[in-house]
């Protein structure tokens, strides 16, 4: 009876921690780029009362008796289905359509990893620079902070579907924007896309964004890595979250359900320990 005590116990941990990732979809259901997620579990240790014997006459038992010790939070795993595209004012929005993340440069120069393209504009000295609602400067193809040149007004920007950047220096003729690389070279600036072999591997950081890992595997800069399907970039559009409603109501039903049936076992412990007392009243 101890034992279905803390096996129960275990139970409404791992729930609770179920329902406080649903709790987190739903706090999320307007977050630009949100990806939902799933807790999944796995069972405990278990404990061998009896292994395989003999019954009373000599013929052997098939199976032993092993009794479970409850489950516990294996992995929170994104999911990451497309979003719907939703149309923004903003002249520096950008939804990527595909399996790409934006790069953005963070505080110490480490690259993080994006879906959330509500993208503004940041002053700079030679221009305004591409940047996320925090600040961070967005990322062209070869890492590079993507600057807009002074005079170019943000109605006149535009993104191709390859994430090619256009601007207009009359108004009308929409020419490359270009930038100098570190080698001297000057290049055609595109949003800088890249792919993982496996995104649900990615660590998760704050602001929407993930951090690369070694279950995620390397970046791959869509641009220039071959036999990936690129990305389609839409411009004056957002990727609103894929958590689905009825779906996460559903979820935390069963959750809830879960818990109370856990507690039920924890209850019924309980009077069984109390009645085991009073026999020797």
């Amino acid at each position: 009876m101890v034992r279905s005590l803390w096996t129960a116990a275990s139970g409404m941990i791992a729930q609770q921690e179920n329902v406080d990732t649903i709790a987190n979809n739903f706090a999320n259901l307007n977050t630009t780029g949100y990806k939902s997620e799933k807790a999944e579990f796995k069972s405990l240790l278990y404990q061998t009362i009896q292994t395989r014997s003999t019954n009373n006459v000599g013929e052997e038992k098939p199976v032993g008796a092993q009794v479970g010790l409850g489950s516990r939070t294996a992995a929170i795993t994104s999911q990451f289905t497309q979003g719907n595209l939703t149309p923004s004012e903003s002249p520096f929005a950008v939804a990527i359509e595909g399996d790409g993340f934006f790069k953005v440069r963070v505080e110490g120069g480490e690259i993080q990893y994006t879906r959330d393209g509500n993208f503004a504009a940041s002053p700079v000295g030679n221009g305004t620079m591409l940047c996320t609602a925090e600040g961070h400067p967005v990322l062209d193809q070869y890492d590079n902070p993507i600057i807009i040149p002074t005079g170019i007004m943000a109605t006149t920007i535009g993104i191709a579907k390859d994430g090619t950047i256009t601007v207009s220096t009359d108004g009308e003729t929409q020419i490359n924007l270009t930038q100098t690389g570190a080698d001297g070279n000057v290049y055609n600036v595109q949003l800088g896309v890249v792919q993982f072999n496996n995104p649900a591997g990615l660590e998760k950081a704050s602001g929407n964004r993930y951090r690369q890992t070694v279950a995620s595997g390397a970046a791959m800069e869509e641009s220039q890595s071959a036999g990936l399907i690129r990305s389609a970039t839409h411009h004056k559009r957002i990727e609103a979250s894929n958590v689905q409603v009825a779906d996460e109501m559903v979820n935390l039903i069963v959750a809830q359900r879960a818990y109370q049936m856990n507690s039920k076992v924890i209850q019924a412990s309980d009077e069984m320990l109390e009645q085991a007392n009073n026999l020797r009243r």
